[in-house]
């Protein structure tokens, strides 16, 4: 449990998939069986570029590139297909370097966290239990939100969940989606290369900092005025 929270320090709210978890590609070839199966051919690359938005979003983003029009039923299908398809492969799916050992250290000090993804609750369920999380630890999903990424609303929750200023918050995440976000919820961007996008994407997008993974965030954490002694 997240004991001993210290308020002197900066929250930290962390995305899920391609942050913590190895998880981006499963999500990519989860979405292109899901558009295959009702007929919607597109390359892997162009549904990589949109990983990070709200289901919702995302669907409607892919398929203005494709000319096709979905109603609410058969984009509903397509994401209820997205996520059988990656609770399928969820067991290829492996935490990112120092992933852990990031938030066992952040627990130790006291430092509050949070996650906060733009995946439903069945797939956040479905990679969760791939991570060591202390009891108590907040994890906002999409289900949880009116908006998710790029609007602002995830983090705002994470935020407040754990009682602390979007203000004095980190947010770190892969995805330009999540700078966008955070810019939007006047919160610190802290990116990692894990997901696939470029250092100079993310930066564009608003990062303050970006790291290569986990791992690399957790042996510079101190650049984000987090003391570990």
């Amino acid at each position: 449990m997240q004991n001993h929270l210290r308020t002197d320090r900066p929250a930290v709210l962390f995305d899920l998939d391609g942050t913590l978890l190895d998880s981006v590609y499963q999500h990519v070839l989860a979405w292109r069986e899901a558009l295959e199966s009702v007929g919607i051919p597109l390359s892997i690359w162009r549904i990589h570029r949109r990983i990070g938005m709200s289901g919702g979003l995302f669907v409607r983003a892919l398929v203005r590139e494709t000319g096709r029009d979905l109603s609410s039923a058969e984009a509903d299908q397509l994401r209820s297909l997205h996520a059988e398809a990656y609770r399928r492969r969820v067991g290829d799916v492996r935490p990112l370097p120092g992933a852990q050992a990031l938030l066992d250290i952040l627990t130790e000090l006291g430092v509050p966290w949070a996650v906060a993804t733009s995946g439903s609750d069945v797939t956040a369920n479905a990679s969760l239990g791939l991570l060591k999380l202390p009891a108590g630890v907040p994890v906002i999903t999409r289900d949880h939100v009116a908006y998710a990424k790029p609007n602002p609303d995830l983090f705002l929750a994470a935020a407040k969940s754990l009682g602390r200023p979007i203000t004095e918050s980190f947010v770190v995440g892969d995805s330009v989606w999540d700078m966008l976000a955070a810019q939007r919820a006047h919160a610190l961007g802290i990116g990692v290369l894990s997901g696939g996008y470029g250092r100079e994407e993310l930066e564009t997008a608003g990062a303050y900092r970006s790291y290569e993974d986990p791992a690399d965030l957790l042996a510079h954490i101190d650049e984000l005025g987090i003391r570990t002694h």
